[in-house]
């Protein structure tokens, strides 16, 4: 099967391996079910919205070392995790946090904003690796999550709406073992799972928003599902490199790679439907989004750089980003 290529092409650094350890600077709620929001309340939010948005200033360059992409719904944009900070993708112009230049690795959205570890900016006075940092605000600031100093996390998922986690741990620090863990909390508290029946090197993690019992992983063995916190896992692929996870509220969307790359929905009421791709030559995808607004729109980020849009559930792309370069 022509998929060896692909496995050295993200060992190489795309998204499990370590960035020098120098710093970078490198579904519709019913109207009749749900409260109308305060004056005060929707004032609050537009502050947010806005505060997060004001910290971004146009960008078009090229990002690379992208490790981690994710739609944040209090500002909808689609935002990737690079060597060299967060780049916006919003309305079709590409933004970036100016300042901030951190080394994001572990990135993972959420409903109000986004939780990463990584390398901190030279200039910002962080002890590095940063461990895992939580921002609510677009970037300005960082909440301190624990292990500042101690551990770069690459392999980390986030519950969307929770805030609850689930990574893996290189190596141990002050309060976990080398393995896998997982937090119902937001990050007080750990406990380390079995993670039993998951095979090879895991690339990528992801839960389900809301369901914090629910965890997939990408490995070179496949994509493996768990129901239990990540005491257990199954395989639900054969034959195929994992490549990608993402859990919207109903589904499960996985990439793979074997003779070409692939993304498959998964009901998680049962079934499955494979997602048309864009026109790809030895790539594969290796992260993936889907608009919190909006179930059919998705975005995918690709092993060689390049990423698309989709309005219409893969019926019709539109390429955001080739090689690294913005469009």
């Amino acid at each position: 099967m022509k998929k060896n290529w692909l496995w050295p092409v993200i060992a190489a650094g795309l998204f499990i391996s370590a960035c020098g350890a120098e710093t970078a600077q490198e579904e519709t709620e019913d109207p009749s079910d749900t409260a109308p929001e305060s004056a005060e309340e929707t004032e609050t939010a537009s502050a947010v919205d806005s505060a997060a948005m004001e910290l971004e200033v146009p960008f078009d360059g090229v990002m690379d070392h992208v490790h981690g992409m994710g739609y944040i719904e209090e500002n909808g944009g689609l935002y990737f995790a690079s060597h060299h900070g967060l780049k916006v993708h919003r309305d079709g112009n590409w933004t970036e946090i100016e300042d901030q230049y951190h080394d994001f690795m572990g990135f993972n959205a959420t409903a109000t904003g986004f939780m990463s570890s990584g390398h901190p900016d030279m200039q910002s006075g962080m002890q590095n690796p940063l461990g895992i940092k939580r921002s609510d605000d677009g970037g300005e600031t960082f909440e301190d999550l624990g292990f500042e100093g101690e551990t770069d996390f690459h392999e980390m998922a986030v519950g969307y709406n929770t805030n609850n986690l689930f990574v893996f741990n290189p190596q141990a620090n002050s309060e976990m073992e080398t393995g896998f863990h997982r937090s119902d909390d937001a990050g007080e508290t750990w406990q380390q799972t079995a993670a039993e029946g998951l095979d090879g090197k895991v690339t990528y993690l992801a839960m389900h928003p809301d369901d914090s019992m629910m965890i997939a992983a990408a490995s070179n063995q496949g994509i493996f599902l768990s129901e239990d916190g990540g005491e257990s896992f199954t395989r639900i692929t054969e034959g195929e490199l994992g490549t990608a996870a993402f859990f919207s509220e109903d589904a499960l969307y996985y990439g793979t790679y074997s003779e070409e790359a692939k993304l498959v929905k998964r009901d998680l009421s049962g079934g499955e439907e494979e997602i048309s791709l864009p026109e790809m030559t030895e790539d594969g995808v290796v992260y993936l989004a889907q608009h919190p607004e909006n179930a059919e729109q998705l975005a995918i980020y690709t092993a060689k750089g390049h990423a698309w849009m989709t309005q219409d559930a893969g019926e019709n792309w539109t390429q955001i980003l080739k090689s690294g370069q913005v469009q």
